[in-house]
């Protein structure tokens, strides 16, 4: 039994359920939003609104997106002969923050994972192979994590390719296997991209 009722109570069970906060940091996250001005309080609920109500997935890449397409598959400046396959929006993040990598990317939005029921056809794979059929690319760079489920989703999409006359390549293992590219450092991750290698 919680000394919190109604509201607060609400609250605190709302934060618990989001990944990695615990009971006593979903606490002390509402006991925060009671300190700080209503003003600060309501910012953030506008934010996570805004962000609700706008955001979806580029019609391209199927990284985040305000409109149909990423700022990143909008920049003419950036090599669109290199495609960078990543797992989630948050490894594009990691990878552009490194900022040693100027192509585009694709995000398969998760990584084929037979145990949790998640087959090829859940994820971007058919837009990919639909993309590099319709692109003159000289590279993919395959950015999944170094995860079992990760190495074998690289492979699937290799394979998928097979057909198409380009150089397909993965991260050097300066990544080590069972990391996630989110938390890794940016030094590694410049590493990585710039010594990847064949597949």
């Amino acid at each position: 039994m919680t000394a919190e009722t109604g509201a607060v109570a609400d609250l605190i069970d709302r934060f618990e359920r989001l990944p990695g906060i615990g009971r006593k940091s979903a606490e002390r996250l509402a006991y925060h939003l009671l300190r700080v001005s209503r003003g600060e309080a309501l910012a953030l609920a506008d934010a996570i609104r805004t962000v609700r109500e706008n955001i979806s997935y580029c019609t391209m890449c199927y990284n985040l997106a305000e409109g149909s397409l990423c700022n990143i598959c909008k920049d003419p400046s950036r090599d669109q002969q290199k495609l960078c396959v990543v797992e989630q929006p948050r490894d594009l993040m990691a990878l552009e923050n490194a900022g040693v990598f100027n192509g585009l990317y694709h995000v398969l939005l998760g990584r084929i994972a037979p145990l949790e029921g998640i087959g090829p056809d859940q994820l971007t794979i058919d837009s990919l192979v639909e993309r590099v059929r319709r692109n003159n690319f000289v590279e993919i760079i395959m950015a999944t994590n170094p995860t079992v489920e990760g190495d074998g989703t690289a492979l699937y999409i290799t394979n998928q390719l097979a057909e198409f006359p380009i150089t397909i390549t993965r991260l050097a293992r300066g990544v080590t296997t069972g990391s996630v590219l989110e938390y890794t450092n940016k030094e590694i991750l410049a590493d990585a991209i710039s010594g990847r290698q064949k597949m």
